[in-house]
């Protein structure tokens, strides 16, 4: 059976760990190329304990990232944004597909790019050309056809599964929205720093980049793009000590005429064929245990019955950052490429607990 050769460069990351575990296992896949500059010589096998012909690959250094990546049908770029810019046109060139997770691709305006990451975008063309990789809201046909995929960001996932049915519908009235969100500490990356060690995690709560974050404006271009309107939003991130998981609460209001049931069943319906997504009872019952280890995204809503605050309503979702954050939504939009089972090398995936 013909195998995928697939490769993945910036592998020492925590998304590249993750979509190196997720590649290992999967039926489909030669993993033909792993790159780090940490971990340069290195097996596979050593560094992150997979057995088998995986195991024995080695780490290449990021400066060979281009050439070898030549012999794979479709690369992972799990790199620094700037990095993703400066390889991407070279892989298309060569025939190679992308599915980039940086946020190098993720929004149309070049505009934003210096605001809200630091540099001037200049592939205007690729911007264009890129697709959103958010399969339960974006054409999976459009996603199985793209030369250049870009993954979604970890809190833009959440907060756009949470509300996007919502606003498509029509259910919500055009009033800012505000997503409350909190993210395990691996969302930050795996570089050290004070603010991440121990010491200064544990047994905090904290938010960070209020009103700068750059998941901003992925999360309005999204939820644009689903509404047919601008729609005004607040995004305020906090970090949880915790390893990982994303728990985003929503708040907004009904549409008049817009009723709870209303809201539930439309959840319900635009969910119904999305393998990686249940709609729960209550956002009581949203909770990161249950998809923490997994690419599941669970939802849950509930709208004010006391009469304290008519018409609110809010939806909680919850997501693990590094799967369906990232590595696991990376491969499921890896298997819409290639026209495999969109669940494939990702069902099995579950989390450890107690």
């Amino acid at each position: 059976m013909h195998k995928a050769a697939i490769g993945i460069i910036g592998a020492s990351g925590y998304s590249g760990v993750e979509a190196t575990h997720i590649l290992a296992a999967h039926g489909q896949v030669e993993l033909r190329l792993v790159t780090s500059d940490r971990w340069k010589g290195e097996s596979v096998g050593r560094r992150l304990g997979v057995m088998g012909p995986v195991g024995q690959l080695r780490y290449a250094p990021l400066d060979q990232s281009a050439e070898l990546a030549r012999e794979c049908e479709v690369v992972l770029l799990a790199t620094p944004a700037e990095s993703s810019l400066q390889l991407v046109p070279g892989l298309l060139e060569a025939g190679v597909r992308v599915i980039d997770l940086s946020g190098a691709f993720r929004l149309q305006d070049t505009a934003a790019y210096p605001a809200f990451y630091n540099f001037t975008h200049g592939s205007p063309a690729l911007l264009a050309e890129a697709v959103y990789g958010l399969p339960e809201l974006v054409s999976r046909e459009r996603i199985a056809r793209a030369r250049l995929v870009s993954n979604p960001g970890c809190y833009a996932t959440a907060c756009a599964l949470s509300v996007a049915p919502l606003l498509r519908a029509g259910l919500l009235d055009e009033g800012s929205i505000i997503f409350d969100a909190a993210s395990g500490t691996t969302g930050a990356g795996r570089k050290a720093s004070e603010d991440m060690s121990f010491s200064e995690v544990d047994e905090d709560f904290r938010a960070y980049r209020v009103l700068r974050h750059q998941h901003t404006p992925e999360i309005a271009q999204t939820l644009a793009g689903v509404a047919g309107r601008a729609v005004p939003l607040t995004f305020t991130a906090h970090l949880l000590p915790l390893k990982r998981g994303i728990l985003v609460t929503a708040y907004a209001r009904l549409a008049k005429g817009a009723t709870a049931a209303e809201a539930r069943a439309t959840l319900e319906k635009s969910y119904a064929d999305c393998p990686f997504l249940s709609v729960e009872s209550s956002p009581d019952a949203v909770g990161l245990k249950a998809v923490v280890g997994t690419n599941r995204c669970t939802v849950g809503l509930a709208v004010d019955a006391t009469g304290h605050d008519p018409g609110r309503v809010v939806v909680t979702a919850a997501i693990d950052n590094l799967v369906k954050g990232a590595a696991g939504q990376a491969v499921q939009n890896l298997n819409l490429m290639k026209g495999w089972e969109e669940t494939l090398g990702l069902s099995t995936l579950r989390g450890f607990t107690p």
